[in-house]
């Protein structure tokens, strides 16, 4: 192509790809074999991610001089391959520069870096924390030219939010806007990431490409589900959630702009599967990013631990699953009968680990200093402690991770025990509201998500899903004795967490104001328990520790 001239077709490579923060030599690995494969298929322009090279989020990594030098380096050492004639690169890094430490993409082509681009607009709200580590962009971006086409590269939330940086590029001369994005999963994400874009459309009367993140960090899960919007308001392409994907899209210059000519329309799944899969892929990820060959779960035959040990064996596969019994005089057979039918089901190590010597050892030590007390939820929880330390035995022993399974319904109200079954490495259910459990039990009974390791058929007993959930740790207990139904618990729980609503306003939707009131109060209590308990997947929009921080000490309710 000479120099002057403009081409009528431009092929756009989009990695979906999973990078792992601080890894800086296996991300740009995974950039060089992203490019060889849009080289093969043709591609001019290969678009990753936000922060690619330095993985996303990556918090106050970005603090390191020596990462940020290493972050610079592996971008320049790209951008010299790109003199080999294959596709240019935009790829996202940390710079830091004379103007502050910035959120940046570089565009690289013909063997050198042609442009750097700065995000202006540092979101800092939910879980979000760039004012923290990053300074904005010293002016608005323009558009840049590569290979004759004027490309704007709004960053993320250059895009979302209101400091009209896509508008701005669109008036300086941009044809088509390219956007790089670490935009985290929450249940019904995508309708909104649509119309965000399609509201900059109107605004600029430019196609937009939303490239996204994929993998799951720490508490985050990126889905992927890059997409384009078209100038006419419609959905030019569409790529798979929760999967890797390397995509050419070819686009043409019309009369009135650029348009996709090729690209996927890949189906994205409904609310369960999209919940399912998102928990299942942080949970993996966490595992293998951070090293452990397995994981051990305390399987209770109850929903919730039957539910995180199918989540187990389909990230990582039944060998790799050590489920653990752990029985005590008020286990009935039947949650032993359960928990073995679950085991046996998906294929895992099962073992049985009777806890009546520790927990009668525990309870003789302290009889003299319990002398003429009556026994009660102390001796509740001696019986979930002792689960506590046999779990973190074998992890130790073994290195395996414990994998722990409060769901959101007990969190919220305080009903797990510190040190006992709070421990753990992980919670894949840690933002799922008790109903939303059996509703993805139900789900996986009949499916088997793409990419899951596990058998089909049913993996947690019906027996599991009908019977009403208990603890075990009294006779004849269920969790209803001392909470209201599961049903009315998560309505109200919604209310107060996800959509911060009054009492008198969850009132009117006809539940009774004194349980209103006193699940208010265990909200509040138990926020020092959710402080020390163990990362999980962030599934709704508001998630404890990310989203939602509340102080311990904390003496307000609302009584009006």
């Amino acid at each position: 192509m000479t120099k002057n001239h403009v081409p009528d077709v431009l092929r756009i490579a989009v990695a979906q790809l999973n990078p792992v923060v601080g890894d800086i030599a296996g991300n740009l690995a995974k950039a060089r074999e992203a490019r060889a494969e849009a080289a093969r298929h043709g591609a001019d322009l290969i678009l990753f991610t936000e922060l690619f090279i330095a993985g996303y989020p990556p918090e106050d990594l970005i603090l390191k001089p020596a990462f940020l030098t290493a972050c610079e380096r592996a971008v320049e050492d790209l951008a010299g391959e790109t003199g080999d004639g294959g596709p240019g690169v935009i790829i996202g890094t940390p710079l830091k520069r004379e103007s502050g430490t910035h959120n940046s993409v570089v565009v690289a082509d013909g063997g050198k870096i042609i442009a750097e681009r700065y995000k202006l607009d540092l979101p800092n709200y939910g879980e979000f924390d760039e004012k923290r580590v990053f300074q904005p962009g010293p002016e608005m971006p323009g558009p840049v030219n590569f290979r004759g086409v004027r490309i704007g590269i709004p960053i993320c939330e250059d895009l979302w939010g209101d400091l009209g940086v896509c508008e701005t590029l669109a008036e300086s001369g941009a044809e088509i806007l390219l956007v790089p994005n670490g935009s985290p999963y929450y249940r019904g994400k995508i309708d909104v990431r649509q119309q965000v874009v399609i509201r900059q459309v109107i605004e600029t009367g430019l196609p937009i490409l939303y490239a996204n993140q994929l993998g799951g960090q720490d508490e985050l899960v990126f889905d992927g589900a890059s997409f384009a919007i078209s100038a006419r308001k419609t959905l030019a392409f569409q790529m798979s959630q929760f999967e890797e994907a390397v995509v050419v899209t070819t686009w043409k210059r019309e009369r009135e702009g650029w348009v996709c000519a090729d690209g996927p329309m890949s189906k994205i799944p409904e609310k369960e599967e999209a919940d399912y899969r998102a928990c299942m892929l942080g949970l993996r990820d966490y595992v293998n990013k951070n090293g452990f060959k397995n994981v051990v779960i305390g399987l209770s035959g109850g929903i919730d631990s039957a539910i995180c040990a199918a989540l187990a064996v389909d990230a990582l596969g039944e060998d790799r699953l050590h489920a653990v019994m752990m029985p005590y005089r008020y286990t009935t057979k039947d949650s032993l009968k359960d928990a073995e039918d679950c085991a046996r089901a998906l294929g895992c190590r099962y073992d049985i680990v009777p806890i009546f010597e520790p927990v009668e050892g525990f309870s003789h030590a302290l009889t003299q200093l319990f002398e003429g007390m009556s026994e009660g939820i102390t001796e509740e929880n001696l019986q979930s402690r002792a689960r506590g330390t046999i779990l973190m035995a074998i992890s130790n022993k073994f290195g395996s991770m414990v994998v722990t399974t409060g769901n959101k319904s007990e969190m919220s109200v305080g009903y797990a025990t510190l040190y006992g079954d709070m421990n753990g490495g992980f919670n894949p259910i840690k933002d799922l509201y008790k109903m939303q459990v059996y509703a993805l039990s139900r789900w996986r009974n009949t499916h088997v998500p793409p990419g899951a390791l596990g058998p089909s058929g049913e993996v947690i007993p019906q027996h599991v899903i009908d019977k009403a959930p208990s603890a075990e740790l009294r006779p004849d207990q269920t969790d209803q004795d001392s909470l209201p139904p599961y049903p009315m618990l998560d309505d109200i729980l919604e209310c107060l967490v996800e959509n911060e609503m009054s009492v008198d306003d969850i009132v009117a939707r006809g539940h009774d104001r004194e349980t209103v009131h006193r699940i208010e109060h265990l909200l509040y209590i138990a926020e020092y328990k959710r402080r020390q308990a163990a990362p999980g997947v962030k599934i709704t929009k508001k998630n404890f520790g990310r989203d939602r921080r509340y102080p311990i000490t904390n003496r307000f309710r609302d009584r009006t």
